[in-house]
């Protein structure tokens, strides 16, 4: 189902966790496309520690029934998910930044941190993606810094707040 937005036709996105094997090939591929093949901010793969970790949780977003972006989280101590979460990985591929799948990946990670009992999530967000943040509701808490090697500023947002 499209939908209007602005003047724009905006197709519709659906959110999900990654289930199964075939689900995280697919997840681990978006990643690969824009973080190795388009940004080179890996070498090989960005794939880590954080992927193979129980609590760590792999969103997929579908825009028509088509995979176009991902988005992991995680809970900072595994044995407290009530405490901070981590969102990073949020990629959606170049023929579905108009889509406007980016919005919906970052809420459902916060949705989904925040329904599993989280109190805050933090972001490493690019500096061109600062205002995309700062409009979800995101606040800034840092300086810009080197993060994998890119400029990025550290930002925040309070889960029960952005869950009311």
């Amino acid at each position: 189902m499209n939908t209007q937005v602005r003047g724009r036709t905006r197709n519709s996105a659906v959110c999900r966790l990654a289930d199964g094997v075939a689900d995280l090939a697919t997840h681990h591929a978006i990643r690969r496309s824009v973080f190795v093949q388009e940004q080179g901010v890996f070498a090989e793969h960005d794939h880590d520690s954080r992927d193979e970790h129980p609590a760590t949780l792999h969103v997929i977003g579908l825009v028509d029934g088509v995979p176009g972006g991902v988005v992991r989280l995680f809970p900072l101590d595994p044995d407290n998910p009530s405490g901070d979460w981590q969102g990073d990985r949020l990629a959606v591929l170049p023929e579905f930044r108009t889509s406007g799948l980016g919005r919906p990946l970052v809420r459902f990670a916060v949705a989904t941190a925040a329904r599993l009992g989280g109190h805050r999530m933090i972001a490493h967000v690019q500096l061109a993606n600062r205002t995309f943040f700062r409009r979800l509701g995101w606040v800034p808490r840092s300086e810009p810094e080197l993060y994998v090697g890119i400029p990025h500023v550290l930002m925040d947002i309070d889960l029960a707040a952005a869950a009311a």
